[in-house]
C-alpha cells in the first residue's frame, strides 16, 4: 500500500484506524470458510457513513479493491480479502439507534450482534424472528447482505422479509437511502431488496430498518427420533400436509447428534443406537392448548413412521440444552474433521431424494458426508469431511462430487444456496443455476453500481464469465 494511500485514508479516519501489520491483516483476513486466509494490504475501521465515503473515494481514485469486513462467521467467503486492497472492517457501527415501539421498527448499524438486538426488542415485548445459528457472534449488517436464515425461517422467512430501508454508501461514495420506512412501497426499483443478498458487491450497508414483530409467550419443543433418515426427511412435508406450520423444524442426521455429544459434553441426550436421524420441531404462539393441540396433530405424523419414544422440552433448561445441540453441529463438525459445508435448498417434498442422492454421489467419489438442517423450509446443509481421505482426492474428486450434488440440486427444482449467499467458494457452480444471459445481467448491474469493480471484487461471478 503506497504511503500516499496511507497517508489519506489515515486523514479519513485517524492513525488509530489504519493497520499495516501482518498480524491484524491476518486477523481480519479469514472467516469461518474452511482455512482460506486472504490478508488486505491495510485494515480501516471507519466510525460511520461519511468515513466510509470518504474511504470508497480514494478506492475509487486509485482503484484499489476494497472488502467490507464484518463478524467474519460467513461460510461462504463472502468477506475474504482475495485481491489485498483495503479490508473495510464495520465494527465501529454497533449501535442499536432506536426502537420504535409504536410502528414496530428498529433502526440499527449493520456491527450490532444479531442476538443482542433479539434480546433488546423482546424486553420491550417485541420479536425479532431471524435467528442463524451463529446468532451470538453475526452481525445485522452480514445477516442482511447474505440474506441470512436460521431455525425460524420456516414460519417466519429470512432476513429479507424484515428489511423496510437501508442506508448505503455505493462504491462512488455517495450516500443514499434505498426505500421508505413503510410496510408497502412500489415506488420505483425495489433498491432495498437489490442489496439484501448482494454479498457486498453494490454497496456498503450503514443503517438498517427492520420490521418487528409482537412476542409470542409460549412454545412446545419436541426432539422426534427416526430409525430411518429417508423417514425423517419424509415427515418434514406430511406435517404441513396435516395442516401444521413450525416455528422451526430441524433436521439432524445421527453422525450430527454424535459428533455433536462428543463436543459438547454439557449436553446430555440417550439416542438408541438404531436410530438414523432426528426432527427438532417447534410451534409457538400465545395460546398453550392451542400449541398442544398441534403438538398432538405432529405426534400423530410422525407415528406413521418407524420412530424412537418422542422427547418433550418440559423445562426452559431442556429447551435450551436442546437447541445448543442444534447450534453446535457445525462447530462439531469442524472440530472433527476438515469439511466443506455446502448449502443445498430444495422443495421440501423431494428432501428425501435430495438426502438420498448425497449419500450416493459421496460413494462414488469416496468421501463421507454429514448432512443436518432447517428441513422445514427445504435448507440441508452437507458437511463433506475429509477424513483419511488422500490430498490429492479431497483437490480433485471432491470437485467433482459437489458440482454433481449441486447438479441434482437445481434438477431437483433447487438452488445452490439458501442462507450462506455464494461468495469465493460457490462462484464457479453459479453456472448450474443460472444461464449466461442471467449471469450477464447480474454482471451489468454490478458495472452500473461499480463501474471501477473496487467494491468487494472476485465474488459470485465464476472466474470464466
Amino acid at each position: 500500500m503506497h504511503p500516499e494511500i496511507l497517508q489519506k485514508l489515515t486523514a479519513v479516519v485517524g492513525s488509530s484506524y489504519v493497520f499495516i501489520d501482518l498480524e491484524t491483516r491476518n486477523h481480519y483476513g479469514h472467516d469461518e470458510t474452511e482455512n482460506f486466509v486472504f490478508p488486505p494490504s491495510v485494515v480501516v475501521k471507519p466510525a460511520n457513513a461519511e468515513e466510509i465515503s470518504a474511504i470508497l473515494k480514494i478506492a475509487n481514485e486509485y482503484k484499489i479493491p476494497t472488502t467490507p469486513i464484518g463478524a467474519r462467521t460467513g461460510l461462504s467467503g463472502g468477506a475474504l480479502c482475495i485481491h489485498e486492497g483495503i479490508g473495510l472492517s464495520l465494527e465501529r457501527l454497533n449501535k442499536i439507534l432506536h426502537i420504535d415501539e409504536q410502528n414496530l421498527q428498529v433502526i440499527v448499524e449493520p456491527a450490532v450482534i444479531t442476538q443482542v438486538l433479539r434480546e433488546a426488542v423482546a424486553e420491550k415485548g417485541l420479536f425479532y424472528p431471524v435467528d442463524p445459528s451463529s446468532q451470538g457472534s453475526c452481525w445485522i449488517g452480514g445477516n442482511v447482505a447474505e440474506n441470512s436464515g436460521g431455525a425460524r425461517a420456516v414460519k417466519y422467512g429470512v432476513t429479507k422479509d424484515y428489511v423496510l430501508n437501508l442506508e448505503v454508501v455505493l462504491p462512488s461514495g455517495e450516500i443514499i437511502w434505498t426505500g421508505a420506512n413503510t410496510l408497502k412501497n412500489s415506488t420505483g426499483y425495489n433498491f432495498t431488496q437489490l442489496m439484501v443478498g448482494s454479498e457486498g458487491t453494490l454497496g456498503v450497508i450503514t443503517k438498517v430498518v427492520l420490521k418487528l414483530l409482537p412476542k409470542n409467550t409460549h412454545n412446545v419443543l419436541m426432539l422426534v427420533p427416526f430409525y430411518n433418515a429417508g423417514q425423517a426427511c419424509e415427515a418434514v412435508s406430511a406435517i404441513f400436509r396435516a395442516g401444521v406450520v413450525p416455528s422451526a423444524l430441524e433436521f439432524m442426521e445421527r453422525d450430527a447428534i454424535d459428533w455433536t455429544l462428543k463436543y459438547n459434553d454439557t449436553i446430555s441426550i440417550n439416542v438408541n443406537d438404531n436410530v438414523q436421524a432426528h426432527l427438532l420441531v417447534e410451534v409457538d404462539g400465545n395460546y398453550p392448548d392451542i400449541l398442544m393441540q398441534e403438538a398432538e396433530k405432529i405426534m400423530g405424523v410422525v407415528e406413521q413412521f418407524e420412530i424412537d419414544e418422542v422427547l418433550f422440552a418440559d423445562t426452559e433448561d431442556q429447551k435450551n440444552a436442546l437447541w445448543k445441540m442444534r447450534r453446535s453441529v457445525a462447530e462439531a463438525v469442524k472440530s472433527n474433521s476438515i469439511y466443506k459445508e455446502e448449502d443445498t435448498v430444495v422443495p421440501r417434498y423431494v428432501l428425501p431424494e435430495l438426502l438420498r442422492g448425497i449419500k450416493s454421489i459421496g460413494k462414488k467419489y469416496g468421501f463421507k458426508s454429514v448432512c443436518y438442517g432447517h428441513a422445514g423450509d427445504g435448507n440441508l446443509h452437507v458437511n463433506i469431511i475429509k477424513g483419511e481421505m488422500t490430498d490429492a482426492n479431497w483437490q480433485i474428486e471432491v470437485p467433482k462430487g459437489i458440482r454433481e450434488i449441486f447438479e441434482l440440486t437445481v434438477s431437483l427444482k433447487g438452488t445452490l444456496s439458501g442462507e450462506h449467499g455464494i461468495g469465493f467458494v460457490q462462484k464457479n457452480f453459479m453456472d448450474i443455476a443460472f444461464s449466461k444471459v442471467h449471469l450477464e445481467l447480474m454482471e451489468r448491474i454490478k458495472h452500473v453500481f461499480d463501474p471501477n469493480n473496487i467494491l468487494n471484487p472476485g465474488k459470485i461471478f465464476p472466474d470464466n464469465l
